[in-house]
C-alpha cells in the first residue's frame, strides 16, 4: 500500500514546489512591474530637473516669458502653506475618525463612517475643487489660500482615517486588556496606550496623504487659483508648485519648459524631506520611550 501511494505523493510534492517557484517568479514580475515605471520616473525628474535647478529659481519671482529666468520662490512657500493648512486642518480629523472606527465603531455610525471614508478616498481631485470652489470662493469672492487648503483636506481626511484604522486594529488586544485590568478607563487606555503603539503607521498613513495632496493640481485651479507675487494673506490668492508645473509645461516657451522640470524635482525633494524628517523624529522619540 505504501509502495502504491508513493508515486503520486512524490507527484503531489513536485508540484507544489512547482506552484510555489510559479507564484515566486509572478511576484518578482509585479515586483518589476511595479518598480521599473516608479524608477524610470525619478530618475527623468531627476536627470532633467537637476540641470535647471538654481539659487535664482529657489529665491527669486517669476519672470515674464520674454525676460527669461526668474524663479519660483512664491510657489515654494504657497505650496507649503497650503499643504501645511490642509494638514492642520486634516490631521486631527482624520486620526479622530480612523480612532472612533477602530475603538468605537461598532455600530452603524461607525460603518457609515468607514463607507464614506473609503468612497472619498476615491474621490476624483476636481470634485473637491468645485465644492471648495462652490462653498469658499463663492461665499467668499475671491480665490484663496485657505480655499485651496480645505480643497486639499477632503482629499487628505478620508487616507488618514482609513489608515489609521487599520493601524490600530493591528495593536495587540492583550495591550488593551492589560490597560483595562490596571483601571485605565478604555478613552484612557486608547490616547496612552493603542495610539502610541500605533503611531508609527498613523505617521505612515499621514505621510502617504501628505504625498498625494502635495502634488494636487485640478482642485488648486478652482481654489488657490495663482499669483506671480509673493502671498498677501491666506485669504488671497497663490501661486503652488503643482498649479505653476502644469502651466509652465503647456507653454510654448522652452525655458518654462525647463522650470517646469525643476519644479518638479523641488516638489519631489520636499514630499522625500517631509517623509525621512518624520520618520526620524518618530524613530527618536520611539527610542527614547524604550530607554536606548
Amino acid at each position: 500500500m505504501d509502495t502504491a501511494s508513493a508515486p503520486p505523493r512524490a507527484l503531489r510534492l513536485r508540484l507544489r514546489h512547482l506552484r510555489d517557484r510559479l507564484l515566486v517568479a509572478l511576484c518578482l514580475v509585479a515586483l518589476a512591474l511595479a518598480v521599473i515605471p516608479l524608477v524610470w520616473v525619478l530618475w527623468e525628474v531627476v536627470g532633467v530637473g537637476v540641470r535647471h535647478v538654481s539659487w535664482e529659481f529657489l529665491t527669486t519671482l517669476p519672470q515674464p516669458p520674454t525676460v527669461g529666468g526668474g524663479g519660483w520662490a512664491n510657489a515654494i512657500v504657497g505650496s507649503v502653506v497650503v499643504v501645511g493648512m490642509a494638514m492642520v486642518m486634516g490631521v486631527p480629523v482624520g486620526v479622530a475618525t480612523g480612532i472612533y472606527m477602530s475603538e468605537y465603531g461598532d455600530n452603524l455610525l461607525g460603518k457609515s463612517a468607514r463607507f464614506l471614508s473609503e468612497v472619498l478616498a476615491g474621490l476624483p481631485s476636481i470634485v473637491a475643487g468645485i465644492v471648495a470652489y462652490g462653498l469658499i470662493v463663492v461665499t467668499m469672492g475671491r480665490f484663496s489660500a485657505v480655499s485651496g487648503s480645505a480643497a486639499l483636506a477632503l482629499l487628505f481626511i478620508p487616507i488618514v482615517a482609513i489608515t489609521t484604522q487599520e493601524a490600530l486594529k493591528m495593536v495587540p488586544g492583550h495591550q488593551r486588556e492589560a490597560s483595562f485590568a490596571l483601571g485605565v478607563s478604555e478613552a484612557a487606555t486608547t490616547l496612552r496606550v493603542v495610539l502610541p503603539a500605533a503611531m508609527g503607521n498613523v505617521l505612515t498613513g499621514v505621510m502617504i496623504a501628505t504625498a498625494r495632496i502635495a502634488g494636487e493640481t485640478a482642485p488648486l485651479l478652482f481654489t488657490a487659483f495663482n499669483s506671480r507675487y509673493w502671498m498677501e494673506g491666506v485669504d488671497r490668492p497663490t501661486a503652488t508648485i503643482p498649479v505653476n508645473i502644469y502651466s509652465y509645461a503647456i507653454s510654448p516657451f522652452e525655458h518654462w519648459h525647463q522650470q517646469a522640470w525643476a519644479g518638479a524635482l523641488v516638489l519631489l525633494a520636499m514630499v522625500l524631506a517631509l517623509n525621512v524628517a518624520a520618520r526620524t523624529l518618530w524613530a527618536r522619540r520611539a527610542r527614547f520611550m524604550a530607554g536606548d
